[in-house]
């Protein structure tokens, strides 16, 4: 018989095994431990969040200092009053503030009336706790960009047209430069926030009846419409409009021109008259210009002074009621009531520039004695003839007839001739002969005595028709020095030179322009300007060059919109 056995386990040891199964059974499936673990998990991650935090404050902090020491830097050093350097000005608010090390770039793009300044910086800031994730350093970058530009332009463009223009095509080659510096600066601002004054000047500047009707003028004549000025005159940029100004004779000091009424090219006037010689004031309609340059003629003297002391007026903000009385009476347009603008207004620039292609030569005048008042030349409009009083001949045959070469008592027109003629007759025999027979007639027409400014406008200084009357043996009126005078260069020169010294002293920027002009036409520009940068002498077509460069720099003065 087989027999079989069983291993029995002790009863205390069965228990206890028993035991430990539910209790491990129990941990496995307590979870009273994962709070405590999450807890702890949650308190290192907040600590760590809480230290970026930290380090993203100090780099917010550091951030915002040097964003807010860099724009108070490209502020200051775009400032167009500002007399340092504009790198030099940054650099400066960035070593007071402590951060001279962050400062990575400065660049200045500045021209006349307006200055750009940009810079880039940035700071580099180590970390306390981002660091536990690899990031060691954080860098702050700063940016700004700060400029300041003019939004008005008021330009005065004075072009030498004196006879020497003729030569070498040299007005022919300045009329396309000068359209095409309009053009370019009427493009650099708004309809309404520029305008262009053309200036042309020979012996005279010939102002134009409109613009001259705006200011109080001496009334001897209206044939022409110019004005003299004192040497004081030249050390301000204003011609008030209120104080009477002396009107310029209208006279031919030159050539020997009969007594007629032919056309204005048979003369040279001091004061010219064609609309192609005045002064077009306060334009930006480019057509007008354009057709304007496109007339421009040349002849007579050179007044390098005149012209700048007329440029400089029209920019000058007392010329302020002038032209509102031409916007009044429809000659400019109402966008520019209010202007001139002041001098110290910060957003207008006002440029002159000034042109020349020789140097300043006499300026003649009358002596007050024979600009107004009765003239001893008598007009019979009726007959076409003259007669001209010399009360130093004699006492009877005063009157000089220049068409008939007589000596009479009155001027003709003014009184009676004896008129005669022959007759054929019979005597008591029948025979037939000949007798004068003479009888007073009256001369046709009536003499007028003629004013100084009507004698003048029919003929020049040096009219003769006879050497033994009223004329020098050179054929010259009879004391012709003693009734002008002139104005010579050195004189002109100095006015030159006072004119442009107030006109930089009052902000007006000056730019010169030498055509093949002589080194002492040169030397009067290039003291004119307003540095040495803004004198160009120049020859052939680079004119054309010289108006690109001053164009493409008062361009740059537009407002970015």
């Amino acid at each position: 018989m087989k027999r079989t056995h069983r291993l029995h386990m002790p009863r205390q040891m069965a228990q206890g095994c028993a035991k430990a199964a539910r209790r491990l059974d129990h941990f496995g499936r307590d979870e009273s431990g994962a709070v405590l673990l999450f807890a702890m998990f949650m308190l290192t991650c907040m600590l760590m969040i809480g230290g970026v935090g930290i380090d993203l404050m100090r780099f917010e902090r550091d951030r915002m200092s040097l964003q807010n020491t860099l724009d108070s830097a490209v502020l200051a050093a775009a400032d167009l009053d500002q007399t340092q350097p504009a790198r030099q000005v940054v650099e400066d608010y960035f070593q007071k503030a402590g951060v001279g090390a962050s400062l990575t770039s400065v660049n200045v793009d500045e021209g006349i009336g307006f200055r750009s300044v940009s810079v880039t910086a940035e700071s580099k800031i180590n970390t306390h706790f981002m660091k536990l994730f690899n990031i060691k350093t954080l860098t702050a970058p700063a940016t700004g960009k700060a400029e300041e530009r003019i939004d008005g332009i008021e330009i005065s463009l004075v072009l030498d047209v004196s006879g020497s223009m003729n030569s070498n095509s040299r007005l022919k080659r300045l009329r396309p430069a000068a359209r095409s510096f309009v053009d370019t600066v009427l493009e650099s601002a708004q309809e309404g926030n520029i305008y262009v004054s053309i200036v042309p000047y020979a012996t005279q500047v010939a102002v134009g009846k409109n613009l001259l009707d705006q200011y109080t003028v001496s009334d001897e004549h209206e044939y022409s419409h110019c004005v003299n000025f004192a040497s004081a005159d030249f050390n301000r940029t204003s011609i008030s409009p209120n104080t009477e100004l002396d009107r310029t004779a209208h006279f031919d000091p030159w050539y020997h021109r009969e007594l007629n009424e032919d056309s204005e090219s048979d003369f040279h006037r001091v004061c010219a008259t064609g609309n192609n010689l005045q002064v077009l004031p306060f334009s930006n309609n480019r057509t007008t210009l354009h057709n304007y340059i496109n007339k421009l003629t040349a002849r007579g003297n050179t007044s390098i002074d005149l012209g700048m002391k007329w440029g400089a007026a029209l920019v000058d903000p007392s010329t302020q009621p002038v032209l509102t009385g031409l916007i009044d009476d429809g000659h400019a347009p109402n966008a520019f009531r209010g202007r001139p603008h002041e001098f110290n207004n910060s957003s207008t620039l006002k440029v002159v520039v000034l042109m020349t292609d020789g140097r300043n030569t006499n300026q003649y005048y009358l002596n007050d004695s024979v600009k107004s008042g009765a003239s001893g030349v008598w007009y019979n409009a009726e007959a076409k003839v003259y007669s001209v009083y010399n009360g130093f001949y004699n006492n009877r045959h005063n009157y000089y007839w220049p068409d008939s070469g007589k000596y009479t008592d009155h001027p003709y027109g003014n009184g009676t001739y004896e008129e005669c003629r022959w007759e054929w007759t019979r005597n008591r025999w029948g025979n037939w002969y000949q007798v004068q027979r003479c009888e007073n007639v009256d001369e046709p027409g009536t003499a007028v005595n003629l004013t100084y400014p009507e004698l003048w406008n029919r003929a020049s200084l040096t009219w003769n028709r006879d050497e033994n009357y009223g004329f020098d043996q050179n054929r010259q009126w009879k004391y012709y020095n003693s009734i002008r005078h002139y104005h010579g260069a050195n004189t002109k020169d100095a006015r030159t030179n006072a004119i442009c010294t107030a006109a930089k002293n009052n902000g007006i920027v000056i730019f010169t322009v030498g055509f093949e002009a002589p080194d002492r036409g040169q030397n009067v520009l290039r003291k004119c300007a307003s540095s040495d940068g803004h004198h160009f002498d120049v020859d052939g077509l680079a004119i054309d060059d010289a108006f690109e460069s001053i164009a493409a720099s008062i361009r740059k003065l537009r407002l970015v919109q």
